[in-house]
C-alpha cells in the first residue's frame, strides 16, 4: 500500500514539475509558452508600441519583427498557473510588439513609455505606464467589484464608465457587481478606458 501512495505521490509531483516551463530568445519571433487559461500573467515591457490581445488558447505567445529586433529578449517563465513574462532591448522608432495571452486571465503589466493597447481579456487587470497612451478594452463593466484609474498628467478618457477628465492628477473610483478588480494609471499621458 505504501508503495503505491509513494508510486502516485511521484508521479503527481513529476506531473508538476513538468508544467514548469522557462523560455529564452534573442531576436526570435515568435516565442512562445504553453499557459492556462484563468492564470495569473505578470508582464514587464520595453518602451515600444505593444498590443496585448486575449486569445481562444493556452499559449503565452510574442511577436515582432525579428529583422528589427534582433537585439530584443524575451523572457518566459510560467510555474503552475502563474508567468511572468519580459521583453526588454526593443529598438525604438515605432516598434511594435504583439502578445497574445488566454483570453481569461489576470493581468499585472508594468512598461515605462509608448503606446500599450490591450484588449479582449477578462479578470483582474492591474497595468500602469509611465508616460505615453494606454487604450484598454474594458469588456462588460458589470464585470468589475472595483475600478481605479488615475493619470498625474493629461487625459482620462474612460467612456466604458461615462468619465472623462484632463488635467492634472486625475482620477475616479468606482464600484460595482462584479467580481474582477480594475486598476490603471499613466503617469503623463493618455488613459483610455472603452
Amino acid at each position: 500500500m505504501r508503495a503505491a501512495l509513494l508510486t502516485v505521490l511521484m508521479v503527481g509531483a513529476t506531473c508538476l514539475i513538468a508544467q514548469d516551463t522557462k523560455v529564452e530568445a534573442i531576436g526570435k519571433s515568435p516565442t512562445e509558452a504553453k499557459f492556462a487559461s484563468g492564470g495569473k500573467l505578470r508582464m514587464e515591457l520595453c518602451s515600444s508600441g505593444v498590443e496585448v490581445v486575449g486569445e481562444e488558447s493556452n499559449i503565452l505567445r510574442v511577436e515582432y519583427d525579428a529583422n528589427r529586433g534582433n537585439d530584443v529578449k524575451v523572457r518566459i517563465q510560467v510555474s503552475g498557473d502563474h508567468a511572468d513574462l519580459r521583453v526588454s532591448s526593443c529598438p525604438h522608432n515605432n516598434f511594435q510588439v504583439r502578445i497574445e495571452v488566454p483570453k481569461s486571465s489576470d493581468l499585472y503589466v508594468r512598461m515605462m513609455a509608448g503606446q500599450l493597447d490591450v484588449r479582449d481579456v477578462t479578470g483582474d487587470k492591474d497595468i500602469a505606464l509611465s508616460f505615453g497612451q494606454l487604450n484598454l478594452d474594458v469588456g462588460k463593466t458589470e464585470l468589475y467589484a472595483r475600478v481605479n484609474a488615475s493619470v498625474n498628467s493629461g487625459e482620462l478618457n474612460a467612456s466604458a464608465f461615462s468619465v472623462d477628465k484632463g488635467g492634472l492628477f486625475r482620477s475616479f473610483s468606482q464600484s460595482g457587481p462584479g467580481k474582477y478588480r480594475l486598476r490603471a494609471h499613466v503617469g503623463a499621458g493618455e488613459l483610455d478606458l472603452r
